[in-house]
C-alpha cells in the first residue's frame, strides 16, 4: 500500500471513530470524547512508527478533519499531538506485554473520566504515573476544576495528605480513623494570605475568614464553616473556639485552633477540653466524635506525639505556611509606586522631545 493510501486509510479510520463518538456523546460527553482521543492517539502513533510520519502529517490531518467534518471542534494540530501523547503516556510507557489487557482497559476507563484540560495538565506536570492516578482519584472525589488541580499539584498535596501528627488510631474506630487521617493534611498552605511579622493569631483568623472560599478549598471538600470565635458557655463561663466547622462526609464537628509560633504541649490539653465541651453541648446522637485540629507555624513532632498520646479525644497537629511580606531591607531597595510613576512620566516626556526634535 502506498503512503498516500496509508494516509487516506488513516483519515477514514479517524473520521469513522469521530462519527461513532458523536452518536455516544449525548450519553457520556467527556468519557466518550477522551476515549476517542485515546483511540485516535493510538491510530496516529502506530502510523508514525510504521510510516515515519512527522509534524507535517499531523498538520495535514488537522486541516482535513476540519474541512471534512467542520462541525467538530478540538482537532487543532496541537490537540492532536496531545492525543498521541496521551496514548504514549498510558500504553507505550507500560506495554501490553507487561500489563494485562484488562488493566489497560481499566486505566483507559479512569483516564476517560477526567476532563481533557485536566488530563493535559497532569501529563505536563506529573511524571510519576502512580501519583498522577492519585490526583485523578482526588479530581473525581472532590470535583476540582483545572485551577484548583493546578494549585494542589503546585502545593504537592500528595505529600501532605494524612501526614499530620494525630491520635486518631487510638481514639476513633475503623474506618472512621482512616477517613479522618486522609481528610486532614500537614502542612496547610495558606499562600493567599500575606502577613508581616510580628502578627497576632486573631489577624490570621481574620484573613482566613476574609478569604473563606480559598480557605475551604485548602481545607478540602466537605468542610462547612459554622463560625469564628464560636462561644461555648460552661458553668457560666464563656469560652471561644477560633474556628468551628462541620464536616459533611465525616459527619462530625471540627474545631480549628490557630497558634502563632511553635506547638506547645498545653495546646493539646486545651483542645481536648474543647472537644469534650462540643460533644456534650452541640453534638447530636447521630454525629461522630468531634475532631480537634491545632494549626501552628511549626512543631516538634516528638512533642506533638507525646502531647496527644494519652488524650481521649481525636486531635491532630499540623503546621501552616503563609506568603510572607517583604522584609523591610528588601522593601527599601525597591522603587515605590510614586517613583515608578515619576519615571514613566519622565520617559514619556523624553519620547515627546525626541519626536519634536
Amino acid at each position: 500500500m502506498s503512503s498516500l493510501n496509508f494516509y487516506i486509510n488513516t483519515l477514514d479510520k479517524i473520521k469513522k471513530r469521530i462519527r461513532d463518538a458523536q452518536v455516544k456523546a449525548i450519553l457520556s460527553v467527556n468519557s466518550e470524547m477522551i476515549s476517542m482521543y485515546w483511540d485516535i492517539g493510538e491510530i496516529i502513533y502506530i502510523r508514525q512508527k510504521k510510516e515515519g510520519w512527522g509534524a507535517k502529517t499531523i498538520f495535514k490531518l488537522s486541516k482535513d478533519i476540519h474541512n471534512e467534518i467542520p462541525e467538530i471542534k478540538g482537532f487543532s494540530e496541537r490537540n492532536i499531538k496531545f492525543m498521541v501523547q496521551l496514548y504514549k503516556e498510558y500504553v507505550v510507557k507500560y506495554p501490553i506485554g507487561k500489563q494485562p489487557v484488562s488493566q489497560l482497559e481499566k486505566r483507559k476507563q479512569i483516564v476517560s473520566q477526567i476532563p481533557w484540560g485536566h488530563n493535559i495538565l497532569l501529563i505536563q506536570r506529573i511524571n510519576d504515573i502512580s501519583i498522577r492516578f492519585w490526583y485523578m482519584e482526588q479530581i473525581l472525589k472532590n470535583g476540582w476544576n483545572r485551577e484548583t488541580l493546578s494549585s494542589m499539584i503546585k502545593s504537592e498535596l500528595h505529600k501532605r495528605q494524612g501526614k499530620l501528627n494525630h491520635n486518631f488510631n487510638l481514639t476513633l474506630p475503623k474506618p472512621q480513623s482512616n477517613l479522618v487521617k486522609q481528610t486532614l493534611k500537614d502542612p496547610y498552605i495558606f499562600d493567599f494570605i500575606t502577613l508581616s511579622d510580628p502578627f497576632h493569631e486573631r489577624e490570621l483568623e481574620t484573613e482566613l475568614v476574609k478569604n473563606m472560599e480559598k480557605f475551604l478549598i485548602e481545607m478540602g471538600v466537605g468542610f462547612a464553616f459554622l463560625g469564628r470565635q464560636y462561644k461555648l458557655t460552661i458553668t457560666e463561663k464563656d469560652f471561644y473556639l477560633d474556628l468551628l466547622f462541620y464536616h459533611i462526609n465525616l459527619r462530625c464537628f471540627v474545631i480549628v485552633e490557630l497558634k502563632k509560633g511553635d506547638f506547645k504541649p498545653e495546646y493539646a490539653g486545651k483542645m481536648n477540653f474543647y472537644c469534650s465541651a462540643v460533644d456534650d453541648i452541640i453534638k447530636q446522637p447521630t454525629d461522630q466524635p468531634t475532631i480537634g485540629l491545632i494549626l501552628c507555624e511549626s512543631k516538634n513532632r516528638i512533642f506533638a506525639e507525646y502531647a496527644l498520646k494519652d488524650l481521649n479525644k481525636p486531635i491532630g497537629v499540623s503546621e501552616y505556611e503563609l506568603t510572607r511580606a517583604l522584609p523591610d531591607n528588601l522593601k527599601s531597595s525597591l522603587p515605590s509606586i510614586e517613583e515608578i510613576e515619576t519615571e514613566l512620566i519622565n520617559l514619556n516626556e523624553t519620547d515627546k522631545n525626541k519626536i519634536t526634535d
